[in-house]
């Protein structure tokens, strides 16, 4: 059984978060958030009966550079200040802390996450608003110009996606456990492919789509963009394409998706307008060389999953599941990225 949750002294931790959180009035419950692969996220009440969120590194041995809540804290904290909405950030602790990892604390807010991209339930006219909603606080995030938020040393700048192709090859042959040719293809590929830099610089989210944002409860105003653990410096197109790519993906997949489902019969727009209409919002041109931004997408989703893959055989994954599914989440992403590579 894989460890998904941390060892604390409640009182040690209560004390604790009495010191640092502003108006933390004593520990009463702590209980964990069911969702979610990567960093173990719980609600804590205090003695007023006050809810706050929690968000901690994973207990175990982790990769390099994953799990960074270090790097979410800074970002939301930056980005407080735009009209990219995202939740008040309360205290960061240091690596030592009474959970035995690093974590942040932030305010509770009573929103409503939508985990079915297809919104069963729900009429044309709310579905559209929600995806409308969701490409144009896209847009105003890319917009944000780092250096005045003082995200400017926030990632590197130039070479962007070289980086990412460099870096998750790296991360996927660290956790890789099972031979997989079209994930060894589709990495030949991209490096054979790599798109020129055009000087393109953004706050990229890095996993943003519908289950990553909060919405107001029967609303539909985005409240909060949350999960910014690989958010850095990049190019916008990086999560242009990270969002569509779930236009792509079918509603059996691990990470459900819509490409097997008629979009405009329930008032989702397609991937052309969706592209069509960021751009417009930014005032800029249409990409070129898409297939490379889609395939890039699906390659990253795949090293990401083998990874969270990696960690369940090694014990520490936040929110086990079948280990056969995950494997086959996998496959099924790397052979769509190899599809993509087509402009299929």
């Amino acid at each position: 059984m894989a460890k998904t949750l941390h060892s604390f002294d409640p009182l040690i931790l209560s004390r604790y978060l009495e010191k640092y959180v502003p108006g933390f009035a004593g520990l009463k419950k702590m209980t964990k958030f069911s969702d979610g692969q990567s960093n173990p996220t719980y609600k804590v009440i205090d003695n007023a009966d006050v809810a706050f969120v929690l968000r901690a590194k994973p207990p175990g041995t982790l990769l390099k550079s994953a799990h960074a809540v270090d790097r979410e804290f800074r970002v939301m904290s930056a980005l407080a200040k735009t009209q990219v909405p995202v939740p008040n950030m309360l205290h960061l602790s240091e690596s030592e802390s009474p959970l035995g990892a690093q974590f942040f604390v932030m305010d509770f807010l009573p929103g409503t996450v939508f985990w079915d991209p297809a919104l069963p339930g729900r009429s044309n006219g709310f579905r559209s608003e929600i995806y409308s909603s969701m490409v144009k606080t896209l847009a105003k995030l890319h917009d944000v110009n780092p250096s005045k938020v003082n995200l400017d040393t926030f990632g590197k700048p130039g070479n962007y996606f070289e980086r990412q192709v460099n870096r998750w090859s790296t991360q996927y042959r660290a956790s890789e456990t099972q031979l997989n040719s079209d994930m060894d293809w589709t990495i030949d590929w991209l490096k054979a492919n790599l798109v020129a830099d055009d000087g393109q610089l953004s706050i990229v989210h890095g996993d943003y789509r519908l289950d990553n944002v909060m919405f107001g409860k029967e609303t539909v105003e985005m409240i909060a963009v949350l999960d910014w653990e690989l958010s850095t410096l990049g190019h916008p197109f990086a999560d242009l394409a990270f969002q569509c790519m779930g236009l792509r993906l079918p509603q059996t997949a691990l990470t459900k998706g819509l490409g097997d489902i008629d979009r405009a019969a329930i008032g989702i727009p397609n991937e052309a307008d969706y592209v069509s209409e960021y751009c417009e919002l930014r005032g800029i041109s249409l990409p070129e060389n898409w297939s490379f931004y889609v395939a890039f997408s699906f390659f990253r989703l795949a090293a990401i999953l083998q990874g969270v893959l990696y960690r369940t055989q090694s014990g520490n994954a936040s929110n086990p599941a079948g280990l056969d599914i995950m494997k086959s989440a996998v496959k099924d992403l790397a052979e769509a990225a190899k599809t993509a590579t087509r402009g299929d």
